[in-house]
């Protein structure tokens, strides 16, 4: 039987081997670190002396790759949330909280009722997000729509910074029309927010390797690939550390791993090159009584509060302009608008501070624009990753979805 190999265990990497070894594929499965998962990875913190995230990924109920994917692995009750549409918000500078809450339908008649829409905003409003469904791939979202006034500070800058973790203003307004036309457009039913529960690993790593174990998969931990071989017209090895394995004629390479390795893997592979990061806060404290799930915060340094029966966690995307900042003086800073959000008067409790510097490829229309396609030159290397072509920015769902596409063209192969 012919060989699928997997290089990378994050979550492109992962998806690509269940699905081929739930269709029966010989599957072997390659990753560099210490742990699969990626950059969606927990770990234990002797600080917090907890076990906690790298950070905070929110996916939707629309995410249908991430419900393929879990439901394949066994893992359909690991995300948890409100049973509708419901986001909080907070204004650290008016002390002023509103709950936004969309029905379910795509018949958005919530925009009709201003218990139900963003303060200070009228329904025509929210017809800037049609001009967003229909942006072409070289327009950044200022081209297309007014990036100010209260719908634009208080709902779709901070959930577009969060879904495209770059400067909304600057950011391609294809890929943001692109998450509105699956979450949005769809109505409530699509977009309740959802958590891994009670970490990404057991929601997302751990059932996945235990799948790949029963169906037989063979599975590297810690063996960086540090080169792959061409021969004529196909890929015919990979080099790892204790030596080379054969790629034999049939056999098929899903190379799965960030873009700057990828790039330095394969000779003149076109990929993002600007990156965007991260920043992520974990106070060991339990949130108050009541507290929402996740808080969106505005005029302040966070951007969301997470609210965990164990810690309370803080995520800033596109956060290049504060990623050098003091550790101290972020968590300071951070449990001061945590504590205004939840009126505590609690001091700083153990904290944690956990920088992503190369999140994301920056979601500009000069970096969209760079990612591959999962097919390359080579007709047994194919492309996975948030970064290639998925038509969505760098999300959990883009890298789910384009490991299941690059081992569906396999199968289609066989």
């Amino acid at each position: 039987m012919s060989t699928a190999y997997v290089v990378g265990g994050g979550l492109a990497g992962l998806s690509a081997a269940v699905l081929l070894a739930e269709n029966g594929r010989k599957v072997e499965l390659i990753e560099g670190a210490p742990q699969a998962g990626g950059r969606c990875r927990s770990y234990f913190d002797p600080v917090l002396g907890q076990l906690i995230d790298n950070g905070n990924h929110l996916v939707l109920s629309g995410n249908h790759c991430v419900r393929s994917y879990l439901h394949s692995v066994g893992a359909d009750s690991a995300l948890v949330g409100p049973d509708r549409a419901e986001f909080n918000f907070a204004d650290l500078s008016s002390g002023a909280k509103w709950t936004i809450r969309p029905n379910e339908s795509a018949f958005a008649w919530w925009i009709l009722s201003s218990a139900r829409r963003v303060p200070d905003t009228g329904p025509f409003d929210y017809l800037a997000l049609l001009s967003l469904l229909l942006a072409g791939t070289d327009k950044r979202i200022s081209d297309v729509i007014r990036c100010e006034g209260p719908l634009w500070d208080r709902l779709l800058q901070p959930f577009l910074l969060a879904v495209l973790n770059s400067d909304p203003r600057n950011a391609s307004a294809a890929l943001a029309g692109a998450v509105i036309r699956e979450s949005l457009a769809k109505g409530g039913h699509a977009y309740h927010p959802r958590i891994a529960h009670p970490t990404l690993a057991a929601a997302f790593v751990d059932p996945a390797l235990e799948f790949l174990k029963r169906k037989g998969a063979s599975v590297r931990i810690g063996q960086r690939v540090r080169a792959v071989t061409f021969d004529d017209s196909r890929l015919s090895a990979l080099q790892l550390p204790e030596g080379a394995i054969g790629v034999d004629q049939g056999d098929t390479v899903i190379l799965a791993v960030p873009p700057w390795v990828a790039t330095e893997l394969v000779p003149g592979l076109t990929a993002p090159t600007e990156f965007c990061s991260i920043v992520n806060a974990h106070f060991r404290i339990a949130p108050p009584a009541g507290a929402p799930l996740m808080t969106g915060v505005i005029g302040g340094l966070a951007e969301w509060i997470f609210a965990f029966p164990d810690r309370i966690s803080i995520t800033v995307s596109g956060a290049d302009a504060i990623v050098d900042k003091d550790r101290e003086e972020l968590a300071r800073t951070f449990w001061s608008e945590v504590s205004k959000v939840f009126n505590l008067t609690t001091g700083l409790p153990p904290w944690q501070i956990v920088k992503e510097r190369r999140a994301t490829f920056a979601a500009t229309p000069e970096q969209a624009a760079l990612r591959p396609k999962t097919v390359t030159r080579w007709p047994n290397l194919l492309l996975a990753g948030d970064w290639t072509d998925t038509g969505l920015p760098a999300t959990i769902e883009g890298a789910i979805r384009s490991g299941q596409k690059a081992a569906r063209l396999v199968l289609s192969r066989t």
